[in-house]
């Protein structure tokens, strides 16, 4: 045991004479500088009223090397109001984990009963990391149907607030993502009824492999 333990001594100050020079700086250069989200599928998808999405939204994280991240938060979230849904947990918004393709899928969401375009906001996270982007679906109702517009009252000085409130209680787990992302120095995007929309910034997008 003696002589095993000397034999692997000149082998361990080789490793340490070998290191000696290597700053800090280079072992972080192995961690990611920024993520990239890349919609794997779901862009595009239509579905009808009150049934689940005919095409799970599925996201793929990368970072600036185009590598796939393990284990980056992801949270998808709905409208508050309007053309919306809701997802297995029975709210609007479901955080997933990437899986070893740095993939994430939110599965199982059902939309509402009122037909537009239904816009699914995705914010990923990753060591102090943001990336944001925007799924575009369509819900429309079978021909014939009488859809019910809902009906949206304005009240004087209170409404802009009213809509803060009500997205920050949807948003959820979101919330810290979102607010993370305004401080880092990027504008988020989130969809709001009325026409009313929020700048994102610029976002990476690609197209599946």
């Amino acid at each position: 045991m003696s002589h095993f333990c000397k034999s692997l001594l000149p082998l361990g100050l080789c490793l340490l004479i070998s290191l000696n020079g290597v700053s800090p700086a280079a072992f972080a250069q192995n961690l990611p500088t920024q993520l990239n989200i890349i919609v794997v599928d779901g862009e595009g998808a239509t579905s009808p009223i009150h049934q689940h999405t005919t095409r799970d939204p599925v996201v793929k994280i990368e970072d600036d090397d185009h590598q796939p991240i393990a284990g980056a938060s992801v949270v998808f979230a709905l409208p508050v109001s309007g053309t919306s849904g809701e997802f297995t947990n029975g709210s609007q918004t479901l955080t997933v984990v990437t899986d070893k393709d740095g993939q994430a899928a939110a599965r199982g969401l059902k939309v509402n009963d009122v037909p537009g375009r239904l816009q699914i906001s995705v914010i990923a996270s990753f060591r102090g990391l943001r990336g944001r982007a925007l799924i575009n679906q369509n819900v429309e109702a079978p021909p014939g149907t009488k859809v019910t517009t809902p009906d949206i009252k304005k009240s004087n000085g209170g409404g802009s607030l009213k809509w803060i409130i009500l997205g920050v209680i949807a948003a959820g787990g979101a919330g810290a993502g979102i607010y993370l992302a305004h401080r880092g120095g990027g504008s988020t995007s989130t969809p709001t009824p009325s026409g009313v929309s929020i700048s994102i910034g610029t976002v990476s997008f690609g197209s599946p492999r």
